[in-house]
This record gives structure tokens, sequence and C-alpha cells, in this order.
């Protein structure tokens, strides 16, 4: 697996990492454990060294499960982790976000204790909080680089003018945002941002909550607990609509003889060389699928033609309900 450094951080990782969410939440019910530390050590078999997680997925129950997974090879991988949202104790429910620098440090030594780790490589602000100024947020992190207890600094979903005082703060290392050929607003103004602070950009979703890979369209049907439920862009009208871009995808992969999910992965990576994409799955094939992805080469006249077509589809729905809406590009 090739590497790649995010930004000017020096903080290298494989051109491909693991979102691990999906194993413990958010896509219907979690995965049996030992399945799940199965997936995980089968990614760093092939070569995968960042692993995504965050305290929220589960709760809790994700960070324990990467923890356990990658013990063993606590050395050679990066793990990212979150911070950000308030969680009750007792039933495990959200109840809103808090970034407050207390709150930060408390959970932080949770997350050291569930990841097994003394030191975590990548500490994402998972939503801004408008309550904290980000400086407030940035300074708590710095004290935890300078106690050793945190590596890097990363913001998740975060506008523009977030990144830059951030950033001023404490050298930003990374943001992750949702971005992929079902999603490219992070092109207009937080692309060329990042790259001019020389920040990474690790693009979750990006096969577009799955649907970029085929193997969804309006008939299909989610588990009561899987979050694309209450997506508006997955209706089974919109999905019907926006079908035309996995057609577009399938038209190319035949082409070059992969996967529509291989092109959507590959066309990220052709961006930008601190882009690196987190694809998340349950299932072995899925991942060797999605890693495979890496040794896919577009051309600049792949991408031009791939712009071409993609400019002539217009996506329906919104990406999220307007509840989740209203917390991202702070």
């Amino acid at each position: 697996m090739q590497q790649r450094k995010l930004g000017n951080s020096g903080l290298e990782v494989s051109a491909i990492g693991l979102g691990c969410m999906g194993l413990s939440f958010g896509f219907g019910p979690a995965v049996d454990k030992q399945e799940g530390i199965a997936l995980i050590r089968a990614a760093v078999e092939r070569g995968v060294t960042f692993f995504d997680t965050a305290e929220i997925y589960g709760p809790f129950t994700n960070e324990e499960l990467v923890g356990e997974a990658l013990s063993p090879f606590r050395k050679q991988v990066v793990i990212a982790t979150k911070f950000g949202f308030k969680i009750d104790p007792n039933t495990g429910k959200q109840s809103g976000l808090d970034s407050r620098p207390a709150h930060i440090k408390e959970v932080v030594e949770g997350s050291l204790k569930r990841l097994r780790t003394d030191s975590i490589d990548l500490l994402y602000q998972h939503r801004v909080d408008p309550e904290v100024p980000i400086e407030d947020v940035a300074g708590a992190v710095k004290e935890l680089i300078q106690q050793g207890k945190v590596k890097h600094f990363g913001l998740s979903e975060a506008g523009v003018k977030t990144i830059r005082r951030a950033h001023a703060v404490q050298p930003v290392a990374a943001l992750q945002s949702e971005h992929s050929l079902f999603w490219r607003e992070p092109e207009i103004e937080v692309l060329p941002t990042l790259e001019e602070l020389g920040i990474g950009f690790v693009p979750f979703s990006p096969l577009g909550k799955g649907f970029l890979t085929g193997k969804i369209d309006e008939n299909t049907t989610f588990d009561s607990s899987d979050f694309r439920n209450i997506v508006p862009r997955f209706t089974p009208e919109a999905r019907k609509a926006n079908l035309a871009i996995v057609d577009l995808l399938r038209t190319i992969a035949q082409e070059k003889k992969v996967t529509p999910a291989q092109i959507a992965i590959a066309w990220l990576l052709a961006h930008k060389p601190w882009i690196v994409p987190i694809p998340g799955t349950t299932k072995l094939h899925r991942l060797e699928e999605n890693l495979g992805a890496a040794t896919v080469e577009l051309s600049s006249h792949d991408l031009r033609e791939i712009e071409n077509a993609v400019s002539k589809i217009t996506i329906q729905g919104a990406r999220y309900p307007e509840h989740l809406q209203k917390m991202v590009g702070r």
C-alpha cells in the first residue's frame, strides 16, 4: 500500500484508511466483536495503517473494538478518534455538543483507556461547538499535545473561518469531512484553504454512504437502525434519480475493468497527494475491493471526462436531515 502525508504535519499514513464506525454504529446492527476484530486486523495485513473511530460511535464500543483489534500492532498504525459530544453516562444517549476544554480532557482520558494506548495519533473535534471559541478548543488540544497524550490535532466538518482560527493556535494536521462524487461542496472553499495552509484532507463516506458501489437502488431496504432511513438523499425517489451517477461510474469502471466503488475512490486519490479517503465496510471482500482502488490510475483525460459527465447530473436530496445539516460547515 502506498503512503501519503497529511499536509505539512509529517503524519504519514496508508493512501486509503479504514473508517471503523459502521462496525458498531450507524448502518444497522453492530457486527459480532470477533468479526470486527478480524476485519480490522485483515486491513492491517493488507497494508492499512490509518484507522478512524470516535467516542460517539456506539457510544464507546467502537473505540473499544479498535483498541483491542490494534493493540498487537499499535506501533505500526495511526489511530484517529474524536471528541465533541455530550453523552449521558447512564443511557449512552447523545444530548448536544460539548467542546469545553475540561470536557475534552476528560474524553481523552476515556479514549486512551478504550484504545489501549498512551497517545492518540490524531484527535479531531467531531463537530464545531458554537458555544466554545475554537481558540479554546485548539488551546486545550495543544496542552494535550504538550503532555504527550495527543500527537496531532484535527477538525471535522468545519468551515474555512474556523479552520483558519484553529490553525493559528495549534496547527491542524487534517480536516475530515464528507467528500465524494455524491457530495462535492468541499471543492469550492475548503480544499483550496487546506492546500494554502498545508492541512491534509480525510474524506469520509467516499462511496456516498454505499450508494456509489452500485449495490443500492430505489427498492433497497435498510435495517430500522440504519441512519440512511432519515437521510433525504436516500428516499426511494431520490435514489432512483441519483442512479444516473452510478451509471456513469459503471461505464468508466467497465472500460478500466474495475468496479464503480474503485473508480469513486480513485477519483478522490487523483485530486491531491494529501487526500486520504477512509471507506468503511463490515465485509472482507469489500475491504479488498476498496483497497484495490489505490492501484487504479485515472489520467487527467479520465478526470476531465468524469467532470464533464458529472456536471450534467443534479444530485437529488439533501445529504443530512435539517437538524444535522445545522452542525456542519460552521
